[in-house]
């Protein structure tokens, strides 16, 4: 029987889409939380994290906060080798961003480097807290395997993921015969109850009328949603309706594309008309403000959008902090001129959306209740005022996601502890994602 005792921590549980702060002590026993066992909190109790010795693992959490741990709703994980490459050309609109860095990149990847660029991932994602991860790839030269490739690296870093390839036909048809075979490939022989499979698709204009009729097909016995780039830059709308006649969302529709498992990235050059198309369809829409703004497509205007429960958040590869994610959607919907009252209405909404979307997949998506699985994350945060169900809301914007996660349990084991990554040696692991993006270097600057 393995067991962990979480002491002195504000514990943050979900329960009817509310959170009600308890101060006191959580024990965990073999993967799941045993008992949350509340106490009177003083001020005294303010000390430094750590671990002492006793029959079972205790880390006093030193009046922190413990909460559910972040989830990445649209990543890129190939990109993450891409940091210094130069572009290939001109980069003063989007479709150029794609044509002269993103495309030459991804066809360079091959397995090696798909690993390393899932290391860093993963590396980069504990340390920001999140262990659940949305995955949209590419890496059409060798799409055989890939996903595959992406979740034994990320096991061994005891995360979880829900995999996708992005199917396109920008490459030729046998790219895009291998890319769909590598979706229906991973959803069957691969998925378990750590890692699940989405059907992935790049965006509209890159996908053919054929293309989409065969994705119909597939989908229809995977029990699966599809995860798309939908309207992210405007030249998706005109691109579609100039070669396929259509409107990238109505061509969804038309192939039958939109359920309640299914992704759609950005969505900023939507019709209001569009979006309400998105909610009857109970399909979700993920921002990625930081990758927005570097790309200078737009920002979607929240005041218009009202999602309700269709709403999560992503970084698009850019990073793996989804706490200034988070941030971004609430402060630039403040600066759209949406209430105080409204914009916290629509991120608590939006938090809750997380965990009941996140559920689909996982059935055991942790909630911090006793019987949940342990999963959870400790704030390097320090209350200033007290911590209840009233202002919870305002310390999680203002202050939470303004610190550093210290502390990360996966299945009731510590993925990092203190800000040291637990049971990976770091060193070698670095040297192979510095070699491997040198080699993608020198294979870029060759293309």
């Amino acid at each position: 029987m393995k067991k962990l005792e979480i002491t002195n921590a504000f514990i943050c549980p979900i329960e009817n889409r509310s959170i009600t702060p308890v101060f006191g002590d959580m024990l965990v026993v073999d993967g799941k939380i045993a008992s949350i066992t509340p106490k009177e909190f003083h001020p005294d109790i303010l000390t430094e994290p750590g671990k002492l010795s006793n029959e079972h693992e205790v880390y006093n959490a030193g009046g922190r906060v413990v909460t559910i741990p972040l989830v990445n709703f649209h990543d890129h994980i190939y990109s993450r080798l891409a940091k210094g490459l130069p572009t290939k050309g001109d980069s003063s609109n989007f479709e150029n961003i794609l044509k002269y860095l993103w495309w030459i990149l991804d066809e360079q990847l091959d397995l090696d480097m798909t690993e390393a660029s899932t290391q860093m991932d993963a590396i980069e994602s504990i340390k920001a807290g999140v262990t659940y991860i949305f995955d949209h790839h590419s890496s059409p030269t060798f799409a055989d395997e890939s996903l595959r490739t992406i979740r034994d690296t990320l096991d061994t870093f005891k995360l979880r993921g829900v995999l996708c390839f992005e199917s396109t036909d920008r490459n030729g048809q046998l790219k895009t015969d291998s890319g769909l075979d590598e979706n229906v490939n991973f959803i069957k022989k691969y998925t378990n109850d750590n890692f699940k499979g989405m059907f992935g698709l790049h965006a509209s204009f890159t996908l053919s009328d054929a293309t989409l009729s065969r994705v119909t097909r597939m989908l229809q016995e995977l029990n699966t949603g599809i995860h798309i780039h939908l309207c992210e830059d405007i030249s998706d709308r005109e691109n579609s309706k100039l070669l396929y006649g259509d409107y990238p969302l109505a061509r969804l529709k038309k192939f039958s594309l939109l359920n309640e498992k299914s992704i759609v990235a950005h969505g900023i050059h939507l019709t209001p008309e569009e979006i309400e198309e998105i909610k009857k369809h109970n399909t979700q829409m993920v921002f990625n403000l930081d990758s927005n703004l570097n790309n200078a497509v737009g920002l979607p205007n929240f005041d218009k959008i009202r999602l309700g429960n269709g709403m999560l958040a992503g970084t698009d590869g850019m990073h793996a902090n989804l706490s200034r994610s988070l941030k971004q959607i609430f402060l630039i919907a403040r600066n759209q001129k949406l209430s105080f009252g409204d914009a916290f209405g629509m991120f608590i909404n939006m938090y809750f959306n997380q965990v009941e979307f996140a559920q689909k997949y996982f059935p055991d998506f942790p909630l911090l209740q006793v019987n949940s699985r342990a999963d959870f994350i400790v704030w390097d945060y320090v209350v200033p005022t007290p911590l209840t169900a009233e202002n919870f809301w305002g310390h999680f914007i203002y202050g939470m996601l303004e610190y550093p996660v210290r502390s990360v349990v996966q299945n009731g084991a510590f993925l990092m502890k203190n800000y040291v990554l637990q049971g990976i040696n770091e060193a070698p692991v670095q040297r192979n994602i510095y070699n491997q993006g040198q080699r993608l270097l020198e294979k870029f600057i060759k293309a």
